[in-house]
């Protein structure tokens, strides 16, 4: 598993991602509306021809620490948190209000990192197209993180395992106990507001 992950990290090219996505699509994936990921270009590139019908998410957790790029060391960090509080607001208006602001706030100050983020902010902002109840897990990759954690937290417990097929056999229960979980236990993602949300915009189209 080492070594397959190793060989894959350095070939991520636009085509290695393009067949990586396209084979999720052939073992049954489908459905898909919305993908949250880092600013990946090839990454990107290969959603948007495998999968053109799905929303893109740039990780707003990312864009954060992109940000500190863009800011002396020494910058001052009300700046910065006002960034951070455009991603919980309730909707993409008060986005747009706050943000006229913040920029008129900080544009002379920090030129070079106002300009990066008029640029580059709407990418982050795609979740405000979800329902409400969707944003705190649809806005980055935290999701996706923590069970990358859980997954290499219970392999660490293995250490050793007698084939790569015993490792793929712990992490697909793994990922399904989880799923069920999502889906059951504490509903991470309630997709009945998702549906609703949908009901509504079409009422308001037709309207």
């Amino acid at each position: 598993m080492g070594s397959w992950n190793f060989a894959f990290r350095n070939r991520e090219s636009h085509s290695s991602w393009r067949e990586f996505v396209a084979g999720l699509k052939q073992r049954g994936l489908a459905g898909v509306e919305f993908v949250v990921s880092d600013d990946h270009a090839v990454l990107r590139a290969a959603v948007r021809e495998v999968l053109p019908e799905a929303v893109w998410q740039r990780c707003y957790v990312h864009f954060l620490r992109n940000a500190l790029d863009y800011v002396p060391p020494k910058a001052d960090d009300d700046c910065l948190i006002e960034l951070r509080w455009f991603y919980d607001r309730r909707d993409l208006a008060e986005v747009n209000r706050d943000l006229a602001q913040w920029i008129a706030k900080w544009q002379a100050k920090y030129p070079k990192l106002v300009n990066w983020v008029e640029d580059n902010i709407e990418e982050t902002l795609s979740f405000y197209r979800l329902p409400l109840a969707h944003h705190k897990h649809m806005k980055s990759t935290n999701m996706l993180e923590r069970l990358n954690q859980e997954i290499k937290r219970r392999t660490l417990v293995v250490r050793i395992f007698p084939s790569p097929q015993s490792c793929l056999r712990l992490v697909r229960a793994l990922a399904v106990e989880i799923h069920e979980n999502w889906l059951e236990a504490t509903r991470y993602l309630n997709m009945d507001h998702l549906r609703e949300h949908k009901k509504e915009n079409l009422n308001a189209l037709a309207a």
